[in-house]
Formats: structure tokens, C-alpha cells, sequence
């Protein structure tokens, strides 16, 4: 067999495996595996840290929550949050990049513990 006719088998059989690959890489949303949710949550807990430091009075009383039922964490959450708009519009803000990864990668709201 000639070096031109083992060149171009080789090559066909790279770009088989090339288009192949990227065929199967296409079928799966994009960034959602357990790597990129990490890095969001991160992100999302540095944000979610940095702000309760700088608003002391948002963090004092969201840390009265913690002796709380999960039911009576929720409904104080509604409550505060009603009462508190701008507080609310922040947190949600923070929590965005998690809501955006959760509803490109299929999962439910709220699905990791945290409601964004």
C-alpha cells in the first residue's frame, strides 16, 4: 500500500472520529456536568458570603433562621423578602448564575438546597 493511499485512510478515519465525538458533544447541554455546577455554587457562595459581610443587618437577621423548621424557614423568607424588596432584588441578583445553570441543564428550582 502507498504512503498517499495509508495517509488518506488515516486521515478519513481521524475526521470519522473527529465528527463522531463532536456528534455526541452536541447531544448533551453544554456545561452541565458536576465541574461547571461546582464552579457556579462557588461563585454563587462567594457572592452570597461577600454580601451578608457588607450588609450586617441582612445577614443578623437571616442568621436567626437557623434554629428554625424548614417550613418556618420558608415562610420567614416570604415574609422578609416582602418587606424588603431591595434586599430580595440583591439576593435574587447573586442567585441568578445558579437559576440560569439549573434551567439550561434541566433541573428543578431549588434542586441543590438552594432556591434561586
Amino acid at each position: 500500500m502507498s504512503f498517499i493511499v495509508r495517509s488518506a485512510g488515516v486521515v478519513a478515519i481521524a475526521g470519522a472520529a473527529l465528527l463522531g465525538s463532536a456528534a455526541t458533544a452536541a447531544a448533551e447541554p453544554p456545561n452541565c456536568t458536576l465541574a461547571d455546577m461546582s464552579g457556579v455554587l462557588s461563585g454563587v457562595s462567594a457572592g452570597m458570603s461577600a454580601y451578608l459581610f457588607t450588609h450586617p443587618e441582612v445577614n443578623a437577621e437571616l442568621s436567626t433562621m437557623t434554629d428554625m423548621s424548614g417550613e418556618e424557614r420558608s415562610a420567614y423568607m416570604q415574609d422578609y423578602m416582602s418587606a424588603n424588596p431591595q434586599v430580595q432584588a440583591e439576593l435574587q441578583a447573586i442567585r441568578q448564575p445558579m437559576t440560569d445553570f439549573r434551567a439550561r441543564c434541566g433541573m428543578p428550582p431549588g434542586g441543590l438546597g438552594m432556591d434561586g
